[in-house]
């Protein structure tokens, strides 16, 4: 007699589970736009110190791509297919940062944004104007402790660092407009994968490595990564501040913001405009 709720319950809870799965499968592109719009909601109302503290520890995170992907650089022989297989490694600092829910400033050109969108006024513009610098400045700062500590005798093996060293140059050899044009198609993924993690669920993780790994293996222009790469060469000696400034930083910021706020985050609302 006593099992028998037990049984009920359980075919209750299945029940439940097949019907939330349906549901999940069946989110329309304006029931996507109101989850992405309420953490953009949440996350423009978070203290500036919880900002910086999760921008910061984004920046530091980031830079085990560029260590990951240096690894498998340094001890892949040197093939035609090398940058296929290493670009995985680009993957590892973007799964840390989404799956722990840091403040990455790529993926805030959409989330804040959209709440902007739907309510276009100067104090909403404000405020996604103090989240942007806010983030932004964090990453930067993490990029820059990371790239110290690359230099760090001892820190990482010298073939490591030789492949970290090589993948940066690398990075430093696109020209400005391949840098701000790249930098787009990278804008664009990173926004992309922003709109499909309410719908991924357990796929999750495949989805980030599969987006991240093409903004790698496609050679694409990230502001965030591709800082510890610049601030690296810099620390050596081999790159400048200003040269990173004006060939690296200002046109691959632009380019991110373009393809992910410009082009995904505007075209994203207009599709659902005439429907929430």
């Amino acid at each position: 007699m006593s099992k028998e709720p037990v049984a009920s319950e359980e075919i209750d809870l299945d029940q439940a589970e097949e019907q939330e799965a349906r549901e999940r499968e069946a989110l329309r592109a304006p029931v996507i736009y109101e989850i992405i719009r309420r953490e953009g909601e949440e996350e423009l109302s978070r203290p500036a110190f919880s900002l910086a503290v999760s921008g910061l520890a984004a920046g530091i995170a980031i830079g085990f791509s560029v260590v990951s992907e240096a690894i498998l650089h340094a001890y892949l022989p040197d093939a035609p297919w090398r940058h296929l297989v290493e670009s995985f490694g680009y993957t590892v600092g973007f799964l840390i940062i989404i799956m722990a829910r840091l403040q990455l400033f790529t993926e805030n050109t959409i989330t804040p944004v959209l709440p902007v969108l739907l309510n276009p006024t100067g104090a909403s513009i404000m405020r996604t104007a103090r989240l942007w610098g806010i983030v932004l400045t964090a990453n930067m700062v993490g990029c820059f402790i990371f790239a110290l500590l690359l230099i760090t005798p001892g820190a990482i093996p010298p073939e490591v660092y030789r492949g970290a060293l090589s993948i940066s140059h690398h990075m430093m050899e696109n020209d400005r407009w391949e840098m701000l044009i790249r930098g787009v198609f990278s804008g664009w993924l990173i926004a992309s994968l922003v709109w499909m993690m309410p719908t991924a669920e357990n796929a999750k993780f495949w989805v980030i490595i599969l987006i991240t790994y093409l903004i790698a293996a496609g050679n694409f222009t990230h502001i965030v990564a591709g800082s510890v790469e610049a601030f690296l060469l810099v620390l050596v000696g081999d790159l400048s501040l200003l040269a990173m400034a004006t060939d690296f930083f200002i046109p691959v910021l632009v380019g991110n913001v373009v393809g992910g706020t410009c082009l995904f985050a505007i075209l994203s609302y207009g599709q659902i405009s005439h429907e929430i």
